[in-house]
């Protein structure tokens, strides 16, 4: 570690998938992170206790998850990066003031490393099973973006990502890590510095406010008013104007919930991450995601190597739901084998903008999904 920054050198590690995280977070310009620790994710608190403080940042304990998305908010109108992670039972708790991190459009990043479930589970252990709830999870209607890591590496990168998304779309962002990725360690590269693209937040200015209105929903991106440098706005949690004051006219309502939606749903193309694997020649294809598309892949590779013409798509943006790649895959194979660590959840949104019929390969949350499993999926539908 460098003396001079408190950075990690650049160079290979072996890291922990939590401990990756967290650096990240440092090279993308994070410097507060609010949390409630919990398997298993405890591990990137209680790193960014340790590395926050080294770069001049803050790693606070709160009472509960619903404070700590509430003092990401507020950090993030301060003017800072903001960073929280928890597990199902915390992400349930955050869902409240996760959908008032929408409405006031806080840049705000939230790590799910997923375990067992329902309730309380089995807290140590992997699960896939809030997949849906990161799309579904808060009342009224959001749109949300979502980025699922299979690596180390990928987890590392993600949450650069994650935070340059944030910034650019003003919104909150979830990473759904499971617990394989979290907590495996493997060979990681951190880059310098100067090799990362950071993303800086669009700020206002109080000339910005001399107009009347000073902005339009009609705009995707509305700069971001931080406490303290004079621009006399009302940052409000009800339905709003462009100078933010509540109102029950239902064309600001109209205008004002289509600027939350459009801003993503407008842009879901250069959101949308996944990638193809020996899909040119497939006759059916996986659709997988994290710790599973591992499985998925080496699965893949077996039904190869016994004469069954099989591809992988992974999804690395699970939403918005990539709903164009889908149906694109799906036109040319025969069927589309989904595999994932719960009762069927990516399930649902994949059969429906899928071309061809659509198989499940569901399992109990506990332990990962194997090659073998998915292996006879493969074999049962290309007989």
């Amino acid at each position: 570690m460098s003396r001079t920054s408190q950075l990690l050198d650049p160079g290979t590690y072996f890291m922990m998938g939590n401990f990756a995280c967290v650096e990240a977070a440092i090279l993308a310009g994070c410097r507060f992170y609010a949390g409630y620790p919990i398997t298993p994710s405890s591990e990137i608190f209680e790193r960014a206790c340790v590395r926050f403080p080294q770069v001049g940042g803050f790693a606070v304990e709160i009472e509960d998850e619903i404070g700590s998305v509430a003092a990401l908010i507020g950090a993030s109108y301060a003017g800072a990066k903001a960073m929280t992670a928890t597990s199902g039972p915390g992400f349930s708790l955050m869902m409240e003031n996760i959908g008032l991190a929408y409405i006031m459009e806080a840049p705000i990043v939230l790590v799910n490393v997923q375990r067992a479930g329902p309730s309380t589970g089995i807290a140590t252990l992997v699960g896939q099973g809030d997949m849906m709830q990161a799309k579904w999870g808060s009342h009224s209607d959001l749109e949300t973006i979502a980025y699922c890591p299979s690596s180390v590496q990928e987890f590392f990168d993600l949450t650069i990502q994650a935070f340059n998304t944030a910034e650019r779309y003003r919104t909150p962002v979830f990473i759904m890590a499971d617990q394989v990725v979290g907590m495996m360690r493997e060979k990681v590269r951190i880059p310098s510095p100067e090799e990362v693209t950071v993303e800086h937040r669009r700020t206002m200015n109080p000339d910005m406010l001399k107009n009347a209105p000073p902005f339009d929903y009609l705009e995707d991106f509305i700069p971001m008013p931080l406490a303290g440098t004079g621009c006399r706005v009302h940052v409000e949690t009800s339905t709003h104007d462009s100078r933010g004051y509540p109102t029950t006219d239902y064309a600001v309502s109209e205008s004002m919930t289509g600027h939350l939606a459009r801003k993503i749903r407008g842009h879901a193309r250069e959101i949308w991450k996944w990638e193809e694997v020996m899909l040119d020649d497939a006759e059916t294809a996986v659709v997988a995601y994290g710790s599973t598309a591992r499985s998925a892949l080496a699965a893949v590779k077996k039904a190869r190597s016994s004469g069954i013409k099989a591809g992988l798509l992974r999804l690395i943006t699970a939403w918005p739901f990539p709903d164009e790649v889908v149906d694109r895959v799906s036109r040319k194979v025969n069927h589309l084998v989904v595999a994932e660590v719960n009762s069927g959840q990516m399930l649902h949104p994949v059969s429906e903008f899928s071309r061809c019929p659509v198989v499940g390969v569901n399992w109990a949350p506990g332990t990962l999904l194997g090659p073998d499993t998915i292996f006879d999926a493969l074999e049962a539908v290309s007989r």
